[in-house]
């Protein structure tokens, strides 16, 4: 018999899509998710469910302002509710969200060659922010003028 039952969940917001026949936009499918998982970690700490979180792009169908001050809210949220997760972005502006506790941010990134046109990677995780640019290589490499 069990003295103590702790409660898990794992939430995610991956592969999000608009829907016409739902009226919903990605963006807005996103934000429901999100606070759905939020939902998961409120109410008291006997009731919390200890929850893990995989945020792929996260906030990608909005302007840049607000994606940086939504995701500093929602990353604020899910580290006061000890929550742990990954979150996945190519915005930079995201590595480097204040008012946390220290620790409570770990950056790690891949790194990728461009060999002929395409992308190699190692997958090797290497720590702190990404340093190489390859967005404007692959544009060109593919006859866009830039």
């Amino acid at each position: 018999m069990c003295l103590w039952e702790v409660r898990r969940e794992s939430g995610a917001s991956i592969r999000i899509n608009d829907s016409l026949h739902e009226g919903s936009s990605r963006f807005y499918a996103e934000i429901t998710r999100l606070r759905q998982l939020l939902e998961l970690t409120e109410g008291p700490p006997s009731d919390r469910i200890s929850l893990l979180f995989l945020l792929d792009e996260l906030l990608m169908g909005t302007n840049s302002k607000d994606r940086l001050v939504g995701a500093e809210g929602v990353v604020k949220a899910f580290v006061e509710r000890q929550s742990i997760g990954l979150i996945s972005t190519h915005d930079l502006a995201l590595t480097d969200i204040g008012g946390l506790p220290p620790g409570a941010i770990h950056n790690v990134h891949f790194q990728d060659e461009i060999e002929n046109g395409r992308m190699k990677f190692d997958f090797t995780l290497r720590e702190g922010i990404v340093t190489k640019s390859n967005g404007i290589e692959l544009m060109r490499s593919v006859g866009l003028k830039v």
